[in-house]
């Protein structure tokens, strides 16, 4: 697998998004045939993180690009697999 293949996710204790957003990107991870690692971390551990993603969490980015805030995107999730190809 190769180190590109990693997604990171920008979240927050206690936000029922980014816990979905967590469980979503797990069941991908477990039905898909391109191997990914998911990274996550948590913003209100790092002051600057907090100021730049504060209202946007979740954030979820694929080599320091995002993908999508807020909610899973089943389309640019599609994408982001041929990438990592």
């Amino acid at each position: 697998m190769s180190n590109q293949n990693k997604l990171i996710v920008y979240y927050r204790e206690s936000c029922h998004l980014c816990e979905q957003m967590v469980a979503s990107l797990y069941q991908e991870q477990a039905k898909q045939s391109v191997q990914f690692n998911i990274e996550i971390i948590d913003i209100d551990d790092d002051p600057e993180l907090v100021q730049k993603y504060n209202v946007d969490v979740p954030v979820v980015l694929y080599q320091d690009e995002v993908i999508f805030y807020h909610f899973f995107d089943t389309e640019e999730f599609k994408k982001t697999l041929q990438k990592m190809k």
